[in-house]
């Protein structure tokens, strides 16, 4: 069974993720996010008005999910309570945007958005992992 160490190529690359949320009558809301991964915890920047924030404030509960979308197609999918810290957002921000943009166009994507935002933090406790090398035709 795949751990989060080998996985780890993935995580520190710009992989796609998607953020499922919870809206009031219980359907789900899944996203498309951008994360970054610091060893301990993913991090995902959303902006204070976006509706998530909303969803993850009145119930903690989300799904994040990891992949590839090339060889050898791993991922990864932890769900849990994301703890939501409000306040300056610039360092992980610009870390985020930088990962999957480029250090130049990361910077200014990062310095455009506003300051007004949430930083979601995810342990990866439980996290369910796949890896379809193994299967896949030669």
């Amino acid at each position: 069974m795949p751990t989060l160490e080998d996985c780890r190529s993935m995580l520190e690359a710009a992989s796609p993720a998607v953020l499922t949320t919870y809206r009031r009558d219980g359907s789900a809301l899944t996203s498309p996010v951008w994360y970054r991964w610091t060893g301990a915890q993913f991090e995902v920047v959303i902006a204070s008005d976006d509706v998530k924030v909303e969803h993850l404030t009145r119930d903690p509960s989300c799904i994040l999910v990891v992949f590839e979308v090339s060889r050898p197609f791993r991922g990864v999918e932890v769900r849990g309570e994301a703890e939501l810290h409000r306040g300056d957002v610039t360092e992980p921000r610009t870390a985020i945007a930088t990962r999957y943009l480029g250090a130049e166009a990361g910077g200014r994507f990062a310095a455009a958005r506003s300051s007004d935002a949430v930083l979601v933090r995810l342990g990866a406790e439980g996290a369910r992992f796949w890896d379809l090398a193994r299967i896949l035709p030669d």
